[in-house]
């Protein structure tokens, strides 16, 4: 699998959604347990939930998997960002991005 240039329309389309600032009281807010500077992922047949540092948005591995949401699921869906991989990937690739950056 080749690894793609990074998709700086995915990153701005997400930073995008949790930033809006509308007076709504739909708007889209992250939950209170997410920390400053993260945001939540969902993961796997059982979507389980990760917390992901922003960072993250600008590695070519993290984006590799942007990317596949984007096909998979596009952005015009209110279940949060559901990367469709498995959990064991994932858990291999947040450890390689957190220990090579």
């Amino acid at each position: 699998m080749a690894i793609r240039k990074p998709n700086k329309t995915v990153i701005k389309k997400i930073l995008q959604k949790f930033s809006k600032k509308t007076k709504n009281e739909n708007k889209v807010r992250p939950p209170l347990d997410v920390p400053k500077g993260h945001f939540a992922v969902y993961v796997g047949d059982n979507r389980c939930r990760y917390i992901v540092p922003i960072s993250f948005l600008n590695k070519p591995e993290f984006q590799m998997l942007l990317q596949s949401a984007e096909d998979d699921f596009g952005f015009d869906h209110h279940m949060g960002l559901i990367i469709p991989c498995k959990e064991e990937v994932f858990e291999s690739l947040f450890s390689i991005i957190s220990c090579k950056y």
